[in-house]
């Protein structure tokens, strides 16, 4: 072949290779050529090989189909069964004082009728579908799906090979210490997180939760207080850095072409027309009963951005449990955020993921563990703990304390500082709710919000960078009608997992300042939906064709996995 006439002797052997390369590639693509060429028009959909009954290729991948649903079904089956220990206080007490009952028949004093008690758990017990219609309620509303708890699930680990440790007991330290906990909660729910430094109410919460002999939530690491930098706040990784609220409850994104601002209707606060609930014993006792109907809800006509903690309850009101983090994964696509190192489509020079390691991988994936997750703590709830809402604790001290009553309840809740601000605001030492209707009917441990966090906020933690910065942090104005950037000092370290944790603990902590769970319901919870998302994870990754090694990530309690 002929070079260009003039060039050099450099220039001539050059082109000399660069022509034996082009050879080289022109017969590497002849041959791929040719052998497409020897397959058949109707190409590998439809090829008699593939498609054909009891084609040779279609009995293989028959077999390989069923091959990885046995296997991952064989090691699930191998889990360990776990012990499931209760706290004690259904055996401990009779009048069943210590455990959940709402929606069925109560006297006057809120103490469960023990026929209809017994014939629960029986129920519970046989757990055949047509016994559930003869649950006893005490009103109209309904019992919240106890059958979920005998749900099975194709993937991952059943919901009764996993499990949770005991909730404190009714009489405990442990629980007194939550109680107090959601007491200030409920007297702060209008006042701003940005506040908690200089409210006098933050500054009686944080005196009234130093003086409590167990309490378990966060403390500041150099002094071992509680203060305003951890009041509310999650035990864990990242959780104390940044503004109170996740960075992903602020970013704007679309879905789609749909722009979302992320401004809520929200709760009125009380000064502005707003209502607490269940603040007397009549509306209390009735609730306990089932026995509706209930106050419409006042709402805010300007949506606001999350600003307090009224705001928080109202965003865990109603909502699609894993919206949250469906908008977050949509956040992360915006930023561009990097995949974790362990996708295997980082290297490749061809491929991009797409239904595997794509965001439509990711997206799917949130909707599939959180049904998952609620089975597993459905389970929990219903056939496991069965234990009281702060709602039920909290008419066990208004009856105590108002001497009708005395329930075996801990000094530290009797004696604290909550109780005097609850009943000089209230009338009544009631744990009061942000939700007209109160706690749903079904146990409070372990919280089906947190569990759905736990797991969701695991799956983003596994197909993202959890060590990617957000850039340009922001906070709500008092008013939450706009956006500021935030300036703390740790402004330019608000990563990826931290954020992710926080939102994990913000949608739990939520249903708490509501009123409706407990501490330990959302810190058990989170490392639960945690457990359901890494088998589901473990499960999917026998069923992909790509090299792929598995996904690093760090778990809620500071440690490595890769799964």
């Amino acid at each position: 072949m002929a070079t260009s006439r003039g060039a050099s002797g450099d220039e001539r052997t050059t082109m000399s290779s660069k022509l034996r390369l082009s050879r080289r590639q022109f017969l590497t693509k002849s041959a791929l050529a040719a052998t497409a060429a020897s397959i058949p028009l109707a190409g590998l959909a439809a090829s008699e090989a593939f498609a054909a009954p009891g084609g040779g290729a279609a009995r293989r991948r028959a077999r390989d189909a069923l091959k990885r649903r046995i296997d991952p079904a064989q090691s699930e089956r191998d889990v360990p069964i776990p012990l499931h220990p209760t706290n004690g206080d259904e055996n401990l007490y009779p009048t069943r004082i210590g455990n959940f009952s709402k929606g069925m028949p109560h006297d006057s004093f809120g103490e469960m009728d023990q026929t209809a008690y017994a014939a629960y758990l029986l129920i519970l017990q046989d757990g055949s579908a047509s016994h559930f219609e003869n649950l006893e309620l005490g009103g109209s509303v309904k019992m919240v799906n106890p059958q979920a708890a005998y749900a099975f699930d194709l993937e991952g680990t059943d919901s009764h090979q996993m499990s949770q440790p005991p909730a404190p007991a009714l009489s405990t330290a442990w629980r007194a210490g939550e109680a107090v906990e959601n007491y200030w909660m409920a007297a702060l729910r209008d006042v701003p997180f940005s506040q908690y430094a200089t409210h006098p109410l933050a500054e009686g919460a944080i005196d009234d939760l130093n003086a409590l002999s167990d309490f378990r939530g966060p403390r500041d690491p150099d002094t071992n207080k509680v203060t305003p930098g951890t009041l509310f706040r999650g035990n864990g990784p990242d959780m104390l850095s940044g503004p109170w609220v996740s960075q992903f409850l602020y970013l704007p994104r679309f879905i789609g072409a749909l722009p979302i601002d992320q401004r809520f209707v929200t709760y009125l606060p009380i000064a502005d027309g707003g209502s607490d609930f269940l603040t007397d014993y009549d509306s209390w006792l009735a609730a306990r009963n089932g026995r509706g109907p209930f106050p419409p809800e006042p709402l805010d006509s300007t949506p606001r951005y999350l600003r307090s903690g009224r705001d928080l309850a109202q965003l865990v009101h109603n909502d699609v449990l894993y919206q949250h983090f469906l908008l977050a994964a949509d956040a992360l696509a915006q930023l561009h955020a990097p995949f974790n190192p362990g996708n295997p489509y980082l290297e490749s020079k061809t491929q991009a993921g797409f239904g595997t390691f794509g965001f439509p991988h990711i997206q799917a994936m949130l909707a599939e563990v959180c049904t998952r997750a609620l089975k597993a703590v459905w389970y929990q709830k219903w056939l496991v703990h069965r234990t009281l809402r702060p709602e039920d604790y909290g008419g066990l001290v208004h009856l105590t304390m108002t001497h009708q009553r005395d329930y075996p309840l801990h000094p530290d809740v009797l004696n604290s500082q909550a109780l005097q601000q609850a009943f000089a605001t209230n009338g009544t030492y009631l744990i009061t709710q942000a939700f007209p209707e109160g706690c749903p009917q079904h146990p409070s441990y372990g919280a089906g919000h947190a569990t759905v966090s736990g797991a969701s906020v695991t799956i983003l933690k596994a197909m993202f960078d959890e060590n990617f910065v957000i850039p340009d942090p922001v906070v709500p104005s008092d008013d939450g009608l706009t956006l500021m950037p935030y300036s703390g000092a740790d402004a330019d370290a608000l990563t990826v997992g931290g954020e992710l944790n926080k939102l994990a603990v913000a949608i739990g902590v939520g249903r708490n300042i509501a009123g409706v769970h407990w501490r330990t319901d959302f810190e058990e919870s989170i490392k639960l939906g945690e457990a359901v998302a890494i088998a589901m994870l473990r499960d999917q990754k026998a069923c992909y064709n790509e090299n792929f090694s598995g996904f690093t990530f760090t778990r809620f309690d500071g440690t490595s996995i890769t799964v």
